[in-house]
């Protein structure tokens, strides 16, 4: 008998108690007919047959798939396009701010932050003053927006570095966020040197005043992540966003820079700038062109500056020289990347 029916392995079984009754009948006639005595009945005995349990089977484990991580997206490195006055400043301000705004998993940290920063020939002790740049989270990843000068002089640079960054939640989910980083520099050989971090922080967010909520619901202006929480953070004037509305009726303006990330002073002097106050806002592309760009139009440009003046501000700087009142329009160095709209209040 084979475990194939069913039952498995059960000794003799049905057909086997069969087989034995039969053959003590056949037993029982044979006596009779070899003469024994009458009513000789045999003695023998057939023996119920025996049954083994069978043991249960071993459950197979269910295994429950595990999901696999959302990839952080993974940015090119942002490279100096045309026009640009000092491109390599800029490149090796936006290599220090990759260096320390992103890292694989198992990369958080000082340490490996001093690591990456040495690897690039700068400090290592400007992994410490990463701040916001560097949250606490297992794996982030870095896309740079924008590099545009705060100010450049003969030996020494502000380079405002634009981020969007995302980073690894402990969940496994990916959370979204930006930062705009003041880098400053100074001229070294073989290349400018990196002397100082700044990140921005635009504090908290509130509930926004209707300019500011029509702003963000606009989509002809375009705002990086760190200038939407400087609106959201309640400490920008609003001139600023009535300006940015009326700007984009006949335009479209990505902006760079509102309030944080900007140097408190203009740069190279002890003159208070309009940015930490929250009344200016800095553009760098114009309908979708490059201010920095020399394929852009230099009449859009001149166009969009004589408006923003209509719109209320009073020094409007560019890449275009602008004969006007007074100081209402200048232009030099570090203006040739994007448009400063600054306001009295």
């Amino acid at each position: 008998m084979t475990s194939g029916d069913g039952y498995g392995h059960r000794g003799t079984g049905r057909r086997g108690v069969l087989r034995a009754g039969a053959a003590a009948v056949l037993l029982g006639a044979a006596g009779c007919s070899s003469g024994g005595k009458p009513g000789g009945a045999s003695t023998s005995s057939v023996a119920a047959p025996t049954t083994t349990p069978t043991a249960a089977p071993t459950p197979t484990p269910t295994r429950t798939p595990t999901a696999t991580p959302t990839p952080l997206p993974s940015p090119p490195l942002w490279q100096p396009g045309p026009g640009e006055i000092q491109p390599d400043v800029k490149r090796r301000a936006v290599e220090l701010v990759a260096a320390l705004g992103a890292w694989p998993p198992g990369g958080q940290g000082v340490e490996p932050g001093r690591a990456r920063v040495a690897a690039l020939g700068l400090p290592p002790g400007l992994a410490d003053q990463a701040g916001r740049l560097a949250p606490a989270a297992v794996e982030a990843s870095l896309e740079v927006i924008d590099a545009q000068y705060g100010g450049i002089l003969a030996d020494s640079a502000s380079v405002l570095v634009v981020c969007r960054q995302w980073t690894r939640q402990p969940d496994g989910s990916v959370a979204p966020g930006g930062i705009t980083v003041d880098v400053r520099l100074s001229r070294a050989e073989p290349r400018w040197t990196v002397t100082a971090l700044h990140p921005g922080d635009p504090g908290p967010a509130v509930s926004p005043a209707p300019a500011v909520a029509k702003v963000l619901a606009e989509p002809r202006i375009e705002l990086p992540p760190e200038a939407e929480a400087d609106l959201l953070s309640g400490n920008v004037h609003d001139t600023v966003p009535t300006a940015m509305l009326r700007l984009a009726g006949p335009y479209t303006l990505s902006v760079s820079v509102v309030r944080t990330g900007h140097p408190l002073d203009v740069f190279g002097t002890t003159r208070p700038s309009d940015h930490p106050l929250g009344r200016a806002f800095d553009v760098r592309r114009i309908d979708g062109r490059a201010v920095v760009d020399p394929a852009t139009p230099r009449q859009l440009i001149e166009s969009f500056m004589r408006d923003a003046a209509a719109a209320g501000s009073y020094n409007v700087g560019g890449p275009v020289a602008i004969a006007g009142a007074g100081n209402q329009f200048f232009t030099d160095d570090t203006h040739h990347d994007h448009v400063h709209i600054g306001f009295n209040s």
